[in-house]
């Protein structure tokens, strides 16, 4: 796994230490799997976005700060500029991009998610964690699962959903999707 994996894992381990809570109490806390939280906390698999939010919120640190080792600052309002969005690398067939970084003790998490066009060709890959998504596609078409119900989804459509459902999407039509997500 990559040095970045590696310090995000450390960063959790470092918080659950401090708080003095094993890692199988954790993930009996937040519904996750103990043994596959183990291998996110170890660096041997990469945390899924959504689990970051969920661990974020229940050691009460900013989500950019869990990632990135830098604390967010701005309290009132913060602009991100065209292109300036932080790149957030979770998944090899997803890109995140954070989209308010910087603002502190944020209620929902804004990404600008690119999904690759070669999802197409490959089996759906889902994933689940606490809270609710919505999702607005921006551009290309996404086939969406959620709950074991898939939907095909073009510019302009939008889901809300309940993100503890087994979800994914893959880009469809041999071009990349883009669409924003909120993370609540």
């Amino acid at each position: 796994m990559s040095d970045e994996v590696r310090e995000i894992a450390a960063r959790v381990r470092v918080l659950r230490e401090i708080e003095e809570i094993s890692g199988e109490t954790l993930a009996q806390e937040l519904g996750f799997n103990p043994a596959e939280y183990g291998r996110w906390e170890s660096g041997e698999e990469d945390f899924p976005i959504g689990v970051l939010v969920e661990i974020a919120a229940r050691f009460k640190v900013d989500l950019t700060e869990l990632i990135s080792g830098e604390p967010s600052r701005l309290k009132t309002y913060c602009i991100t500029r065209s292109g300036n969005a932080p790149e957030v690398s979770r998944r090899p067939m997803y890109t995140y991009w954070n989209l308010a970084y910087n603002f502190h003790r944020k209620k929902a998490e804004p990404f600008l998610v690119e999904v690759n066009p070669d999802t197409e060709t490959r089996p759906l890959s889902l994933n689940t964690h606490p809270g609710q998504e919505f999702n607005y596609v921006l551009e290309g078409r996404l086939l969406l699962s959620v709950g074991g119900h898939e939907s095909e989804l073009g510019p302009g459509d939008c889901i809300f959903y309940d993100s503890n459902e087994p979800h994914g999407m893959k880009a469809l039509g041999g071009k990349r999707a883009r669409f924003l997500a909120m993370v609540l």
